[in-house]
């Protein structure tokens, strides 16, 4: 029996096992928007009618519910940090909020000094309201400015104006010391000095966190079917260029593709994503990522708000009624996903860190590391692995390197 699991072994055929569980965070999906922007791809919901009639109540205690539910597949393990995404979170009161959290709190070990995020629209700030959120427990919060430009987001479909975008920021500094800013560039009819008078907006308001994205055209999207005038790819690399060096100068580290950060002020929450950490998902459309010593597995929730509430309500199957979709991660794809999310950081990750989260050796992925390495596109020594510049600037040539397909495994 020894002699088989050797040769098992040497095959590398056997089930890759983790000798310790990664840290947990936990995502909260509130669907609802007044508005879906013609670029969102996201599972979002426009309110019919008026915001009152939001199933505000009803939601709620079904996201307690699928929290009592998903207990057995993370029992006893502490949540590093929770995120509340949408949609528009901020439609929410801080009274449904707090009920959340302290469902939470009572049903999970929070870490005591867990990051508590929640995304918000300037169409929605009203200072009482915030404060109230502070007082629920939200330590951190991202606004979706996207611009300061009245007319580009009136194009993006946005609800607030640029004067409600200076607004929002004013109200989320009076409440929160950690805050970040969703900025978006190479926006229809953008030019240079347009990207630039807006990062240097975000710039001047003075908060911990920036992140600049890219505006790209996904399908099932109106942008998709009615494609807008975007600025070439010359002109969107030099705006990408100009905002790496305005964050740079003005001390934002980027550490992370989109992501720009004061010292210290690194998203947690993303970061445990970036490095194949685990998340549970509740809420209609969540995505979860949950480890076990003999396997990985990915979930999605039902993703219209009615049925995941029908659902609830009934509780019909007895077995995970919420669950959508659930597969197990393969060994290659284990590879594959935890390379595509850790080479997005500036400063790649710990060779140990793979084996943890994967539980795989590093020599499972010596003969793509050197082909990397061979091409100018990562850099490593012994305990760490990271992009180079050129690595960064060509991210997609260098994760094909790891793709399934390629890497045989």
């Amino acid at each position: 029996m020894s002699s088989a699991v050797s040769l098992a072994s040497l095959s590398g055929s056997q089930t890759p096992r983790l000798k310790s569980l990664p840290p947990l965070s936990l995502y909260i999906h509130l669907p609802w928007c007044v508005r879906k922007c013609p670029y969102c791809d996201f599972n979002s919901h426009e309110v019919r009618g008026q915001l009152s009639d939001l199933p505000e109540e009803e939601y709620v205690a079904a996201l307690i519910r699928d929290l009592e539910e998903s207990l057995p597949q993370v029992w006893g393990r502490k949540v590093v940090s929770v995120f509340f995404g949408g949609g528009t979170p901020s439609l929410f009161s801080a009274r449904s909020v707090d009920a959340i959290l302290s469902a939470a709190r009572a049903l999970l070990p929070l870490e005591l000094l867990a990051e508590v995020t929640l995304e918000a629209n300037p169409g929605t700030f009203e200072a009482q309201k915030f404060a109230d959120f502070h007082a629920a427990g939200i330590n951190r919060l991202s606004i979706g400015i996207q611009s300061f430009n009245s007319r580009h987001l009136q194009v993006l479909g946005r609800i607030h104006d640029g004067t409600d975008s200076h607004r929002a920021i004013e109200i989320a500094r009076k409440n929160f010391d950690n805050v970040n800013l969703d900025l978006m560039y190479a926006l229809p009819d953008q030019s240079l000095e347009e990207a630039r008078s807006d990062i240097e907006a975000a710039v001047s308001s003075g908060v911990a966190h920036i992140s600049a994205y890219h505006l790209t055209v996904e399908p099932n999207t109106l942008f998709h079917r009615y494609p807008p005038p975007l600025p070439d790819d010359d002109l969107a690399a030099e705006m990408q260029i100009m905002i790496e060096q305005t964050l740079s100068s003005s001390g934002y580290a980027n550490y992370e593709t989109s992501a720009f950060a004061q010292p210290g002020r690194e998203s947690r929450h993303n970061m445990n994503y970036w490095l194949f950490g685990d998340y549970l998902g509740i809420g209609a459309g969540a995505h979860s990522k949950i480890s076990f010593p003999d396997r990985i597995i990915r979930q999605v929730r039902y993703k219209q708000p009615k049925e995941y509430l029908s659902r609830v309500a009934s509780g019909v199957p007895a077995s995970m009624p919420l669950v959508m979709e659930q597969h197990e991660i393969t060994r290659s794809d284990r590879i594959f996903e935890f390379m595509m999310n850790a080479l997005r950081l500036a400063e790649g990750f710990a060779a140990e860190t793979f084996v943890e989260r994967t539980g795989l050796p590093i020599t499972a992925i010596q003969r793509q590391l050197d082909e990397a390495e061979r091409r100018g596109l990562i850099e490593r020594d012994y305990r760490r692995i990271a992009p180079t510049a050129a690595g960064k600037r060509f991210l997609n040539d260098l994760l094909q390197i790891f793709l399934p397909e390629k890497s045989g495994t």
